[in-house]
């Protein structure tokens, strides 16, 4: 646990507001303020017909602002070079879009050329018609990011590597680059099943929860810290909250920056490790000048972390 909880943002992404001089304005700008990282989303398009539902929530429509996604592996390759010392990662990317070499080798790359400043968010998803552009079966999603994650270190392990499960199967080969962090980059989970919370437990660093109250983020880490295998490091938490969330439920609403530095203070006095700040679907950001005064708005958010 770190002495000053770590506050970071989201890059823009969403929108086709987010361009270019949105993403290199705005990710400076965090870095010369001092923000502590720029994570990133996956979505693959915004289907017309939608049977599964935004976020796994029947009959709930997907947000407007999903019409237009920067991709994320593509979008951290570009911020690393105009960065030098910020945290990039991803929250979250989808297990179910990718497989085992492919991807290691995506992120070792992202990790050397950075100099070893990457993180990596995974979980389930949940949408049914972007698993079907990649033939994945999505009733399988839980069980097949489990492995994913069990192929990802297995290839950042020593070589030869040699991997072999229900869904991924890897003969004995060479894979390089690997990570300047090792064993692995840091790996988040955003995953809440019981299932999804055993596999936080038994193979990642960090678990990184967006809807839902700090006391119940804290309560879940109590029960995660009774499943962490013996001989792991304490798991870390990094809460991602909202200037505007993408849909308003129960203990997601918007937040203006005194209310997200109440928010962020008592994570502070928790003891949290980090936390994470997206704008990206706040209706009063349309252009690439709107995001550049982002950071600026926000900066009130690291004095809140000091306590």
């Amino acid at each position: 646990m770190t002495d000053v909880m770590r506050v970071g943002l989201a890059l823009p992404q969403l929108g086709s507001h987010a361009d270019a001089r949105a993403v290199r304005g705005f990710a400076e700008r965090a870095e010369e303020l001092g923000f502590g990282h720029l994570f990133v989303q996956q979505h693959l398009f915004y289907p017309h017909v939608v049977e599964s539902g935004y976020s796994a929530r029947p009959g709930l429509a997907v947000p407007e602002a999903y019409r237009s996604v920067l991709q994320p592996l593509e979008t951290l390759g570009v911020v690393a070079g105009w960065t030098e010392r910020i945290i990039l990662g991803t929250s979250i990317l989808v297990a179910g879009y990718h497989r085992p070499v492919d991807l290691a080798q995506r992120i070792s790359t992202l990790d050397v050329l950075s100099g070893g400043r990457t993180v990596f968010g995974f979980s389930v998803g949940w949408s049914d018609e972007e698993h079907a552009q990649y033939d994945v079966n999505p009733r399988t999603r839980g069980k097949r990011a489990g492995e994913l994650i069990d192929a990802l270190k297995a290839c950042w392990a020593a070589d030869p590597v040699e991997f072999e499960g229900e869904s991924f199967s890897i003969p004995a080969s060479d894979v390089d680059p690997k990570p300047v962090q090792r064993p692995h980059p840091p790996l988040m989970s955003g995953m809440r099943s019981e299932v999804g919370l055993k596999r936080t437990a038994e193979q990642f660093d960090w678990w990184n929860p967006a809807s839902g109250t700090l006391e119940q983020h804290l309560e879940t880490m109590r029960t995660l810290a009774t499943m962490r295998p013996a001989g792991l490091e304490p798991l870390k938490m990094c809460w991602n909250l909202f200037t505007v969330p993408p849909v308003i439920v129960a203990n997601l609403q918007p937040m203006s920056v005194d209310q997200l530095c109440e928010q962020i203070a008592a994570a502070a006095a928790a003891g949290v490790d980090a936390v994470s700040v997206d704008a990206n679907f706040d209706p009063e950001i349309t252009s690439p000048e709107d995001w550049a005064s982002v950071p600026d708005r926000l900066v009130p958010l690291l004095d809140a972390a000091k306590g």
